[in-house]
């Protein structure tokens, strides 16, 4: 892997100071924005691996930002808030972010969640490059491409989202544990709870619908989830 860009958007300066700090010690080029609008014109004038994002920012509020870059862009986003409701983290996952931690936060947990992250959007492209693509009703996912269309129309997937519907699409037959979803996309990299697998299907499902009513994923209660039967 090359040199891996990744900005911090967080307006408190000591805490975007130590979030930089630990990046860089991990040899990651790391540009940090004071607000929102600061964040926005970055991210139009370089190339990010990675977000790391608070919510609660001067100029642009960190979820008005998640929707403005997932306009355009899928390039992964962690949520760093002091919003520790669940509801908070269930809104920002379902705008686009990828992950979210509660403030205060431990370095070995920042971490691993950008490295499982980034695990999960780098080093999958290598091993994709020679995988077929799949066909499941009218959904087309093709792997070594990490696009995801549905009857002819592009669906924008965030990384997290991608791979639980390559994982389901692999094994259409078999189902899934939450505990096994975890697993195979987070590897041990992963600290949250629950709910978070929920939603990521939920905003799986609401991208499909959007081109077709039909149902692609099952909810098998008491157990996990499937690929609904043919």
């Amino acid at each position: 892997m090359g040199q891996v860009n990744i900005l911090v958007v967080e307006d408190n300066e000591d805490i975007n100071r130590i979030l930089r700090r630990y990046l860089e010690k991990e040899k990651y080029y790391v540009i940090s924005a004071y607000s929102g609008t600061e964040a926005k014109l970055q991210f139009a004038l370089n190339s990010f691996d990675l977000i790391l994002l608070d919510l609660m920012l001067p100029g642009m509020k960190g979820e008005e930002l998640i929707n403005e870059i997932r306009k355009i862009s899928n390039t992964p986003i962690i949520v760093i808030s002091a919003k520790g409701a669940l509801q908070d983290k269930v809104n920002a996952l379902k705008n686009g972010a990828d992950d979210y931690v509660v403030k205060p936060f431990e370095r070995d947990e920042i971490l691993a969640r950008v490295e499982a992250l980034l695990r999960r959007t780098q080093t999958i492209k290598h091993e994709d490059e020679d995988t077929a693509d799949f066909q499941f009703k009218n959904l087309t996912l093709k792997p070594s491409a990490r696009m995801v269309n549905v009857k002819g129309n592009p669906i924008n997937l965030t990384a997290f989202e991608f791979d639980i519907l390559l994982e389901l699409l692999t094994y259409p037959d078999k189902v899934f544990t939450k505990e096994q979803l975890y697993q195979e996309i987070w590897k041990n990299g992963y600290y949250g709870e629950d709910n978070t697998i929920n939603v990521h299907i939920s905003n799986i499902r609401k991208k499909i619908k959007d081109y077709d009513e039909d149902s692609y994923i099952k909810t098998v209660w008491g157990i996990g989830f499937k690929m609904e039967d043919l």
